[in-house]
């Protein structure tokens, strides 16, 4: 079974929830936080779950905040991580078929809870083409 990270801020922690439940009978899921409505630091939950993958201890990773963003470009730090802000399932597809993404975040204040689901499921579905984007992804690291 594939191994897939979970993290998100208060503003994504409803639909965190509601996304672990619908992965966990296909997936191993390895949830990061955060753990309530509360309010927090969505960073303290991002990084360790871009972490994991990073260190291929979860093959891929969703993330969740309200915009989206901050959850984005806070994994997208991490030297190794490529993270796709997507708010419709065409965008999953692409971000892996393409971009070879190995986490997506998602704007939990902008869509439905349905698409929400939508979008993981296609994010987790979709295999990296490789080819020509091989080269491409390729240069996306800065050393």
């Amino acid at each position: 079974m594939k191994k897939i990270a979970i993290a998100c801020d208060h503003a994504g922690f409803d639909y965190k929830e509601l996304i672990k439940k619908h992965l966990e009978e296909t997936y191993v899921v390895q949830d990061f936080g955060t753990y309530s409505k509360d309010s927090v630091d969505y960073p303290d939950f991002v990084h360790p779950a871009a972490t994991s993958v990073e260190k291929g201890e979860n093959e891929l990773g969703i993330l969740i905040c309200g915009s989206g963003q901050g959850v984005s470009i806070t994994a997208n730090k991490h030297q190794d991580i490529r993270c796709a802000l997507c708010w419709l399932p065409e965008l999953a597809e692409l971000a892996r078929q393409h971009n070879n993404a190995n986490m997506i975040s998602i704007p939990a204040r902008f869509i439905t809870s349905e698409l929400a689901i939508e979008i993981v499921d296609q994010f987790l579905t979709t295999d990296f083409e490789g080819g020509r984007h091989q080269n491409r992804v390729d240069k996306i690291a800065f050393c």
